[in-house]
């Protein structure tokens, strides 16, 4: 050992790994707190107590710089990166752990020196003391790991700064282990602790037994948690060994529905490699389960997936998928099934899901009557989840928007069927498809270009993020569709008269907006302006109306700011027509500021203009 090395072995701290085993083995029941371990509190060279380690006085650049020093060429041993690291200013800040995975994952590794970086990525990842060695480590390993690294990642994997690297890494050798490292650290929700605490331990009864009891609702199972479980799960085979537990196989069906929830990351769906297997255990099986309004709901959200969802997108062999959707509409119009709405009772949701059975539980199993290259399907999800509204836009029939965006739901009918947005005019126009569940501005929206080209209507110049739906692989240019002009115009004309698919108070609002449209100074005269108009989100039995207020709005010369003011109009039982005129007729004749609610803009403002500010919880 050189005196260097010597002087390296005195004072170098522990092995972050070691670190990690020690805190997992002093936790309680052996799994980590909500978020991981924190990485131990370590002076780093360079690093003043008045300065935090993030704080580096490198520039993105100078990083980047430094960085490919240290790791061009590789070093022959742990400490030889150690001191590199160190002496060029590399701290453990996110921006130089992130700059370091994105180095080595661009490294060049002829095939003859992979062993020797395959050798040196155990090293760093064993006994690597500094957070970026250890990150350099770990994304050597997510390029050239085997199975014999797996105990260590799952370790690693527990430190917070490490989860996502060691996880990728994992996810190439040992999906089921990257799964049990990412919930361990990634499901915060008490409620799945104990499933999260069966998963860990490995317990086959067990997780069985918290899987089937394991709560489904939305709030607690993103996409991404529900495809974690049924890999930590290993869901294929707990379904094989267990053919008639029935709770297990309902769990699967919702686990399966939350994947591909498009206000979520369908890609969850596309990127959970059983998808195939654990369809053809439910379908095949459904027959099993009892007749009940819940497992009508799932099997019917199934069925939307496979007639226009992302569950299309699935490598299917050919007509499997088309298979299974038979066999679920046969199913579910079986009397046992069928009669299942019509005889609801009890609880908001229950009747809420009954409703929505009985308007759209027969729309997956529609075929086209003139089938083409264009489809468009009004679809609405599950209310008792809250699902969306969508606008599904098929070419060729693959659904547009989880295949090309995936960031977000597709629009909903009132914006771009009632708008007539989607109607190819003389002149081309950009239209919006859909919009990152954040903003736009956030994660991107997805756009196309409409126009008509003599006896065709074309789709063009196609915008979206950057890179492809659930991966950082960049997005190729979309090629122009071509429709014949007739049949388009036919199946847009098709869509924007079906509202089969809507209920009352959806219809109520459709109808007002529509009569605001052709007489806006029903809310003008009061100097107010349209605002958002739907079914409330929380109580879809409820149409809501909003409009904003500031003087000289209604003559187009707001003075100041506006308020926000929302008017909730209850279903009262009678046709939406009626509903609609009568709300019509109060604006009309009633300032709507007098019995709409302020909910938007700010305190100050509202207390200016004498109104008062809502006391939220």
């Amino acid at each position: 050992m050189s005196a260097q090395e010597e002087r390296d072995a005195l004072t170098l701290p522990p092995a972050l790994y070691d670190y990690a085993l020690h805190l997992l083995h002093e936790s309680p029941d052996g799994i980590p707190p909500r978020r991981g371990f924190s990485l131990p509190q370590q002076p780093e060279p360079g690093v003043t107590p008045q300065s935090a380690p993030d704080e580096s006085p490198l520039s993105l650049e100078e990083s980047q710089g430094a960085i490919r020093d240290a790791l061009n060429p590789l070093p022959a041993n742990s400490a030889a990166l150690h001191r590199r690291f160190a002496q060029l200013g590399i701290r453990d800040s996110p921006m130089h752990l992130m700059l370091i995975q994105s180095a080595v994952a661009g490294l060049p590794l002829p095939a003859g020196q992979c062993d020797a970086a395959r050798s040196l990525a155990r090293q760093l990842t064993r006994t690597g003391t500094t957070a970026p060695a250890v990150t350099a480590g770990l994304a050597l390993l997510i390029r050239l790991g085997t199975s014999e690294d797996i105990p260590h990642l799952s370790v690693l994997g527990l430190l917070r700064k490490f989860t996502r690297p060691a996880v990728d890494a994992l996810d190439a050798l040992d999906p089921q282990s990257a799964a049990v490292v990412w919930l361990s650290v990634s499901a915060r929700r008490d409620e799945l602790r104990p499933l999260v605490l069966a998963l860990r331990k490995g317990e086959q009864s067990a997780i069985r037994a918290e899987l089937a009891a394991s709560p489904a609702a939305p709030r607690l199972l993103s996409t991404t948690v529900a495809r974690r479980i049924t890999e930590a799960a290993r869901l294929p085979d707990l379904l094989g060994q267990h053919p008639s537990d029935m709770a297990l196989l309902a769990r699967a069906g919702r686990l399966l529905v939350r994947m591909g929830c498009s206000r979520d990351a369908p890609s969850d769906l596309l990127t959970y490699r059983d998808a195939l297997p654990v369809y053809e255990s439910i379908v095949t099986r459904a027959g099993l389960l009892p007749p009940t309004l819940d497992n009508h709901a799932t099997l019917l959200s199934l069925a939307q997936d496979l007639s226009s969802g992302p569950g299309v997108l699935l490598d299917w062999p050919p007509g499997r998928r088309v298979t299974l959707l038979k066999s679920l509409g046969w199913l579910l119009a079986d009397p046992r099934w069928a009669s299942l709405p019509e005889t609801a009772a009890g609880e908001a949701d229950q009747r809420l899901r009954a409703g929505w059975i009985r308007r759209t539980g027969r729309h997956p199993f529609r075929r086209p009557a003139t089938p083409g290259r264009l489809r468009v399907e009004v679809v609405a999800g599950d209310p008792v989840d809250r699902e969306p509204v969508e606008t599904r836009i098929l070419l060729d029939g693959r659904p547009v928007v989880p295949a090309f965006f995936d960031r977000g739901p597709a629009h909903s009918p009132e914006y771009l069927l009632d708008e007539g947005r989607l109607r190819a005019g003389p002149e081309p126009s950009e239209v919006q498809l859909a919009e990152a569940s954040c903003t736009e501005g956030c994660c991107g929206a997805l756009h196309v270009t409409i126009r008509r080209d003599g006896d065709q209507v074309v789709w063009e110049n196609w915008q979206r993020p950057s890179t492809m739906p659930g991966s950082q692989a960049p997005a190729p240019v979309l090629p122009a569709y071509r429709f014949d002009a007739a049949a388009y115009d036919a199946e847009i004309a098709r869509a924007e008269t079906d509202h089969s698919w809507s209920w009352p108070a959806r219809t109520t609002a459709r109808l007002i907006k529509a009569g605001l449209r052709e007489r806006p100074d029903l809310l003008s005269r009061w100097d107010a302006k349209r605002g958002w108009i739907s079914s409330d989100f929380d109580d879809p039995d409820t149409t809501v109306v909003t409009f904003l207020y500031a003087p000289g709005i209604g003559s187009g010369k707001p003075d100041g700011i506006s308020l926000q003011f929302l008017w909730a109009v209850p279903d009262d039982g009678t046709p939406p027509e009626a509903q609609a005129a009568a709300a019509l007729n109060r604006l009309a004749e009633e300032d709507p500021k007098t019995y709409g609610q302020v909910c938007g803009g700010t305190r100050e403002r509202a207390e200016e203009l004498g109104f008062s500010w809502p006391e939220r919880d």
